[in-house]
């Protein structure tokens, strides 16, 4: 079936009350805030679901240390509230990570010591468990491989830690459940504008080719960093001024870290925190803060990025990070809303609502973390401006789809109750039980799964993001693409020729994940 078709069967012809244009983090915030106050809801993107930004982030669910030092309490309030949210309502994709800052200098040890406590009472309630000051040896426990030589003690604390892709999956199911529509592969080519007001957008189908026009009564603007190119259809010049930040990462493997705790590096050359986080039995050492003056759908990370950050690493681990050891390299563009002429990695996150007079509301900034804050202020937006009537949020104790407790272990953990369901895919064959490679944990069943529950529909979305291969080897989800989308076309219906074309497009992409690229 067709996305047309699947839209047609949704009774296109009728008027939504809210259209949201994008289908990352902030997109299907809001989406999901929409239909959980009654709102008749759809959500369009271009291209797969947290294809951008959203699946490239630090992995962190966190009120964000570093903004403490920027004196932007309000913010991390907010964030510290929100993550309490994100763990209580999916607890299978998001849990609690210990953090341990080594320190070597007597003098930083009460310093960092005393902005950590501050970072504890600001959780209130909320609190992960309070942090503490360790010795020399209590570091070296929590991380076993960090460098010893003058080694004076570290700080211990505690913060929320998730998988980006997999938690926008649920709240596309999240959607769905509450009777929404979400469709990806559908770009919105034009604004639908009557007597300087907008009514609708143009969609089109980017499988077919085929367009069609969709009324709504309130239309969101929420597309990252693309959020200009929305913007300027609406034929008003953009009210706010984005700066676009890049931020890389590069991943290697568990030896470098032979822990369970995360690394924080509490301040690099250009004054940001960087981290080494365990991750699906990976290591992820990021973020860079690169200012950028074009917005690409691919980003690719510099030279000076990846040795920033094999360099930075180093000084706190026995062992160097070649670009041997690096196992997948990726970036990801940051909307920042610009203010003066300030570096990027001194721009706040606060997210920004902006009513246009066509009565179009944008949504930018922000970070994943208050990504259900933003849903909620920008659908708020659109009650207020237009003649919607809605129930108040409920979005703060809304459990996502697949939510369950106890939580399983294992990396089929981020699937929570549908992993029964799973399963039975498997028991009906075994032969999809098996790996679909051997450095990777993933099992053919999930490309199925994928393809029939997900909305996956290119080897790409299966490897990038239903599932996280690319971003954790890019070699082994190179050679596992041609079986993935061999699962992937028997279950779409697809050629031979699809599948060449399918590969080829996947294999294009995948090489800029390998370090040398």
């Amino acid at each position: 079936m067709s996305l047309n078709q699947r839209l047609r069967a949704t009774e296109l012809d009728r008027e939504w009350d809210v259209v949201v244009i994008g289908g990352g983090a902030t997109g299907l915030g809001a989406a999901v805030e929409a239909a959980s106050r009654g709102l008749r809801t759809l959500l369009l993107e271009r291209g797969d679901f947290a294809q951008g930004t959203s699946s490239r982030s630090t992995k962190l669910v966190h009120g964000g240390v570093r903004y403490l030092a920027q004196m932007n309490v309000a913010l991390v309030v907010d964030a510290l509230r929100e993550r309490g949210a994100m763990l209580r309502n999916a607890p299978h994709i998001v849990h609690a990570l210990d953090f341990v800052v080594p320190l070597y200098s007597r003098i930083d040890i009460p310093y960092y010591g005393a902005g950590l406590k501050l970072y504890d009472w600001l959780s209130g309630k909320r609190s992960l468990g309070p942090s503490h000051i360790l010795s020399a040896g209590e570091t070296a426990a929590y991380l076993p491989t960090v460098r010893r030589e003058g080694l004076k003690g570290g700080i211990l604390y505690r913060d929320g830690q998730f998988d980006d892709a997999r938690y926008a999956i649920a709240l596309v199911r999240t959607l769905e459940d509450l009777g929404g529509t979400a469709l990806n592969y559908t770009d919105v080519a034009q604004l639908l504008i009557r007597n300087g007001k907008v009514e609708g957008v143009k969609a089109v189908d980017c499988e077919t080719g085929e367009s069609f026009d969709v009324i709504a009564k309130a239309i969101i603007n929420a597309t990252g960093v693309f959020a200009d190119e929305v913007s300027r259809m609406d034929a008003v010049k953009p009210q706010l001024s984005l700066a676009i930040s890049q931020g890389s990462h590069i991943v290697v493997c568990s030896e470098f870290l032979r822990g369970n705790a995360a690394l924080m590096v509490p301040k690099t050359d250009d004054g940001r925190v960087m981290f080494a986080i365990p991750w699906h039995e990976h290591v992820i050492i990021g973020t860079t803060d690169e200012a950028v003056q074009q917005t690409e759908r691919e980003p690719r990370a510099t030279p000076a990025e990846k040795t920033f950050l094999m360099e930075h690493v180093a000084r706190y681990l026995d062992r160097k990070v070649t670009p041997a050891d690096v196992l997948s390299v990726w970036a990801g563009l940051r909307p920042l809303v610009r203010k003066g002429n300030a570096a990027t990695s001194k721009l706040s996150r606060d997210h920004h609502i902006v009513r246009s007079p066509s009565g179009l509301i944008t949504v930018t900034g922000g970070k994943w973390t208050t990504y259900r804050k933003m849903g909620e202020d920008a659908i708020s937006a659109a009650i207020q401006s237009t003649a919607l009537s809605a129930r108040e949020s409920a979005t703060l104790e809304l459990k996502l789809h697949g939510w369950i407790e106890p939580v399983a272990t294992g990396h089929e953990a981020v699937y929570g109750s549908d992993i029964a369901q799973l399963q039975v895919i498997g028991n009906s064959d075994p032969g999809l039980n098996a790996l679909i490679h051997p450095a990777l944990p993933y099992r053919k069943r999930e490309i199925v799964w994928a393809a029939r529950h997900e909305h996956a529909r290119t080897t790409e979305d299966v490897l990038a993001r239903r599932t996280r291969a690319l971003f954790l080897n890019a070699a082994a989800a190179i050679k596992s693409a041609p079986e993935v989308s061999r699962l992937l076309a028997h279950e779409l219906g697809r050629d031979e020729q699809w599948r060449a074309r399918d590969v080829d497009s996947f294999l294009r992409i995948a090489n800029g994940y390998k370090f040398s690229a």
